[in-house]
């Protein structure tokens, strides 16, 4: 008899634990995007740091004359993107893009610390900020001053 009541509460729990699996999204909670704070999350995230790149004269030089609007859209889908969301950038190659801004290690630094300082403007966890910069740093081979 002992058996049986065993077999219940096995049956009992996977049972609960199929229901449970039944109801996940594509976005878990813990996602990098969701941390982020979803599409709308990473657009503040972008403006504030569009700001703060305004501000920097380490890096503002280089971000003369680009089209904010358009810049705004592309990194916003960029980072949506690499943060695991339903975005997909669309804008220019890495590459392509820098090519012409002769980017500094210094420089790649500086608009790094913008960006965290931007995400904790933002309230973005620390874990979910360092996630994103690790999704970030294998870029800069691509953009850098050759």
């Amino acid at each position: 008899m002992r058996y049986p009541a065993i077999a219940m509460v096995l049956v009992t729990m996977l049972t609960f634990a199929g229901c449970q699996s039944m109801g996940k999204n594509s976005d878990p909670p813990d996602s990098l995007y969701h941390q982020l704070g979803e599409r709308s999350g990473i657009a503040s995230i972008v403006e504030d740091l569009l700001y703060r790149i305004v501000e920097d004269p380490r890096i503002n030089e280089q971000f003369r004359g680009i089209d904010v609007r358009q810049f705004h859209t592309n990194l916003t889908d960029q980072l949506c993107e690499l943060s695991g969301g339903p975005c997909t950038y669309s804008g220019r190659g890495m590459r392509e893009s820098h090519e012409e801004m002769n980017v500094t290690a210094t420089q790649f630094n500086a608009l790094a610390e913008n960006l965290i300082l931007a995400m904790e403007e933002n309230d973005i966890p620390t874990g979910a900020q360092n996630r994103l910069i690790e999704k970030l740093v294998p870029l800069y081979p691509q953009i850098r001053n050759l």
